[in-house]
């Protein structure tokens, strides 16, 4: 007789998930379900109450607006698509502001990292710089290079670049010393152990500080609008304040708002795709 083949002990130790699993698996599914409805919910709610109010006449719709009144002048735009024109002016800068603070922090951070007497010479600086209103900087930029995209995306990398600078600083400085004193040990050099060892090390870092760079972009980018723009949602919201047109002042301000959300939750799927991966 042939002897009974063994069950390999992987196989043998692989089973289904057991009852008290599965419905943890489930109640975590339907807490997800419920916040999300309850966001949606709450939502709902606050624009019948707001279109009530305004229907009976509780709130003056004049100053208020309402669900109605925006979304009728919404559509009135998409005709000529006016409102789809100033929304990819806005999203234009937004993201090439993004891009370049992105680009500039991290390789100003690894210039620090590199050299810890440039680190202590410019952390002062750096300080007073992100720590200054950003809006105090906008007339001067105007002043130096005019109006116009240039002078906004400008506006949106100033808001950003200095706190992104310090946060990515401070995230590499971090990563676990044991690792770099590994690559020195195998005859790493400085280079490697930044290359090798400590931005890949600070993936979650960096995108979670993109997270942060890609609101405070935007708001760059329409404090720039409010002053040197003849386009984008900035510009419709000063314009709307400025002929009490307030229907598209509170139409652009909701359409900020989207925005924001779609590039948060964009940066946020980003994140989540490296996690698993």
């Amino acid at each position: 007789m042939n002897p009974k083949k063994e069950v390999p002990a992987v196989l043998a130790t692989e089973k289904k998930p057991s009852y008290l699993q599965e419905e943890y698996l489930k109640s975590c599914k339907k807490h997800k379900q419920m916040i999300q409805f309850l966001r949606v919910f709450i939502l709902v709610q606050f624009l019948i109450v707001w279109e009530l109010l305004s229907d009976f006449c509780i709130i003056d719709s004049f100053f208020f607006s309402s669900p109605s009144r925006m979304m009728k002048l919404f559509l009135d735009m998409c005709h000529d698509f006016e409102i789809f024109y100033h929304i990819g002016i806005t999203l234009f800068e937004t993201i090439l502001s993004f891009f370049i603070v992105n680009v500039i922090s991290i390789l100003i951070s690894i210039l620090l990292l590199s050299s810890s007497k440039v680190s202590e010479i410019a952390e002062p600086y750096l300080v007073i710089l992100n720590a200054l209103p950003k809006s105090a900087l906008a007339p001067l930029i105007i002043v130096w290079l005019g109006t116009g995209a240039k002078t906004i995306i400008v506006a949106g990398i100033s808001v950003a670049i200095f706190g992104s600078i310090i946060n990515l600083y401070s995230g590499f400085k971090q990563v676990d010393e044991e690792k770099i004193k590994l690559i020195y040990t195998l005859g790493g050099t400085k280079k490697d152990s930044i290359f090798k060892v400590i931005i890949p090390s600070s993936i979650p870092i960096i995108l979670s500080n993109m997270k942060v760079n890609i609101g405070l972009s935007l708001v760059g980018v329409i404090i720039g609008e409010f002053l040197a723009a003849r386009s984008g949602l900035g510009y419709l919201i000063i314009y709307g304040s400025q002929v009490f047109q307030l229907d598209l002042l509170i139409l652009s301000i909701v359409l900020l708002c989207i925005i924001a959300m779609a590039l948060y939750q964009s940066i946020q799927l980003t994140e989540r795709l490296y996690l698993k991966k």
